[in-house]
């Protein structure tokens, strides 16, 4: 599967996406760099957890820790029906991550060719400067490495072998939606453009490139 597959409606969802849409890039930035975002739409979500599945096999993530969690609340009541509500918590990759800024060592920072949020764990100090400085308390420190970790959108696994994130591949109902918001053609940009969509803690200043369709209907366990 290749990369190809692709807050609200109108100036909201379209100025966001333009404001992160060729932002924050070094003079020495790839001539045609990537500003990779992922969109989560509650309303397909069914909380089958595969995407915390696929994500733990193919990043090879410990016990006891998680890049990924789905949150499954309820049952809620609607005209007599339970129902359920889903929502992702992972890291938000931020266009103005308050993590990089604070790190000592350089091991946090943003890859430039795809604008993804990254640990380069060989530098890390275990200092947890990072964890105490994001807002949306996604970071951890691996048992394993003594690094600080946390989703990378698959950036050293599948992206690297042309693949979409782990977790995208795995969603039975295509409830994920990974692209690139410098590309106007892609699917994820379509539906920004489309879809009434938020980030969270936007009044942070942080730019969040994790959107969510909101839950509108009763889902599915």
């Amino acid at each position: 599967m290749s990369l190809t597959r692709r807050e609200f409606l109108g100036c909201s969802a379209l100025c966001a996406a333009a404001g992160l849409v060729g932002s924050g890039q070094a003079d020495d930035a790839p001539v045609n760099p990537k500003n990779f975002a992922l969109i989560h739409d509650e309303t397909k979500c069914i909380g089958c957890r595969a995407c915390e599945q696929a994500c733990r096999k193919v990043n090879q993530v410990p016990e006891g820790v998680n890049r990924l969690k789905l949150n499954i609340d309820g049952p809620y009541h609607a005209e007599e029906q339970p129902y359920y509500t889903f929502t992702r918590e992972s890291c938000q990759h931020c266009q103005d991550a308050p993590c990089i800024s604070v790190c000592p060592t350089g091991a946090a920072f943003r890859d430039k060719a795809t604008g993804i949020v990254d640990v380069d764990p060989f530098k890390c100090v275990g200092c947890q400067y990072c964890l105490a400085a994001c807002p949306y308390r996604v970071r951890f420190i691996n048992p394993v490495t003594k690094a600080a970790d946390k989703c990378d959108f698959c950036r050293k696994t599948n992206l690297a072998q042309g693949k979409l994130p782990a977790c995208v591949e795995a969603c039975p109902t295509g409830a994920l939606i990974f692209g690139d918001l410098n590309d106007r053609n892609s699917e994820l940009v379509a539906v920004l453009r489309s879809a009434r969509t938020v980030r969270d803690k936007l009044d942070l200043g942080t730019n969040p490139k994790l959107f969510r369709i909101p839950s509108q209907k009763p889902g599915v366990l």
